[in-house]
C-alpha cells in the first residue's frame, strides 16, 4: 500500500510511540508475544482468615499491552449508583477489601473514592496514566485523573472473582511498571504522555460516576459506528458496553496491533478476542471525530503493517 510522505512520517512516529510506551523487555520483541494465559493463581489465607493477597503471585502473564492475554475475557464494570444503593454495606466491604489488597500487593495508598463505584489509588501522574491504560487493556475498568488511578468496585463483587480480578490486574500492571521499566524509561513514558496531551486531550470512556449518560452514550455510539464503518469498513459489534464501542477485526493479531496503536495515540482501547473497543465520551470527544479520525489512520497503518 502506497503512503504519502505525511502518512509515512505519522506511521514512523506511531511506531516509535508504541515502542516507547512498552516496558523495555518488550520493545524489540512485542511482535513475537503470544496471547497465552498462565492460568489463575489460587487464593491463600492468613491466620486471621483474610486473603493473603501478597502471597499469591510469583509471576504474571505477558502484559495485554504487549500482546499477552487480557486478564479477563469480558470487561469488568464499576457498579451503578442503583446497585450500590441496594446494598450499601456490601459495597463498603468490597471497596475496603479491594483497597486492602491493592495496598498489600503494590504498597500504594488506596481508599474508597467519593465517586460511587470506584476506589482510588495514589500514584505519580505518569504512573497513574500508564497503569490505567495497561489495566483497561486487561479488561478491568480503570481511569486516570492527575495522580489518581481509579479502579472499579461493586456490592456484587466476590472475593474469588471480581475482587481478585481488580487486585490481580493492579498487581500485574504495577509489577511491569516498577520492575520492567527503568527510571529512565519511566521518564520517557512521562514525557511521551505530556507530548501527547499537548497535541490532544486523552480520550477515556465515559463510565459510571464519570460523565456517563445513557442517552448521550447511545446517540454518540451510533454516530461513531456509522462514521467508522464508512471510513474503514469495520463492522460494529452488536453487544453494547457502556462507554465503549466494539468493532469486529479479522484476527486477534490485527485487534492487538490496532489496540496498541490507539493507546499510543492517547486514546484508551482494549479487546475481547477479535473485537476491538474504542471509547465513547460525549464530554471529551462530543462528536466522536477524534476517535474516528485516529482509528481510520490506525486502520490504514495496520494494512501497511500487513496485520489486516
Amino acid at each position: 500500500m502506497m503512503m504519502s510522505s505525511q502518512d509515512r512520517r505519522a506511521f514512523e512516529a506511531l511506531e516509535l510511540r508504541i515502542r516507547a510506551i512498552l516496558p523495555e523487555e518488550y520493545q524489540d520483541s512485542y511482535e513475537e508475544v503470544e496471547p497465552v494465559s498462565m492460568g489463575s493463581a489460587s487464593l491463600k489465607y492468613s491466620q486471621d482468615g483474610k486473603v493473603a493477597w501478597d502471597e499469591i503471585w510469583g509471576s504474571f502473564c505477558d502484559l495485554a499491552m504487549a500482546g499477552g492475554p487480557p486478564h479477563k475475557g469480558k470487561l469488568l464494570l464499576a457498579a451503578s449508583q442503583q446497585e450500590i444503593d441496594a446494598a450499601p454495606e456490601g459495597y463498603r466491604q468490597v471497596a475496603l477489601e479491594i483497597c486492602r489488597g491493592i495496598e498489600m500487593v503494590t504498597g500504594l495508598v488506596a481508599t474508597p473514592s467519593p465517586v460511587p463505584g470506584w476506589v482510588r489509588v495514589q500514584c505519580t501522574k505518569a504512573m497513574a496514566a500508564w497503569l490505567a491504560r495497561a489495566i483497561v487493556m486487561e479488561n478491568v475498568s480503570a481511569r486516570c485523573e492527575g495522580k489518581m488511578l481509579y479502579l472499579p468496585a461493586g456490592p456484587g463483587y466476590r472475593v474469588e472473582k471480581e475482587i481478585k480480578n481488580v487486585i490481580t490486574s493492579a498487581a500485574k500492571a504495577c509489577h511491569y511498571w516498577r520492575d520492567h521499566n527503568s527510571p529512565s524509561q519511566q521518564q520517557k513514558i512521562a514525557e511521551l504522555f505530556d507530548n501527547l496531551a499537548a497535541e490532544s486531550p486523552i480520550i477515556q470512556p465515559a463510565v459510571a460516576g464519570h460523565d456517563f449518560l445513557a442517552q448521550a452514550d447511545r446517540l454518540l455510539r451510533g454516530q461513531i459506528a456509522e462514521k467508522i464503518r464508512g471510513t474503514t469498513g469495520l463492522e460494529p459489534w452488536a453487544g453494547p458496553c457502556d462507554g465503549w464501542l466494539g468493532f469486529a477485526c479479522p484476527s486477534i493479531k490485527s485487534a492487538i496491533w490496532m489496540m496498541r496503536a490507539l493507546v499510543a495515540s492517547n486514546i484508551f482501547a482494549r479487546r475481547e478476542e477479535t473485537v476491538l473497543f474504542v471509547p465513547v465520551n460525549p464530554t471529551t470527544d462530543p462528536d466522536g471525530d477524534r476517535v474516528v479520525r485516529v482509528l481510520a489512520q490506525v486502520h490504514r497503518f495496520a494494512r501497511v503493517r500487513r496485520v489486516l
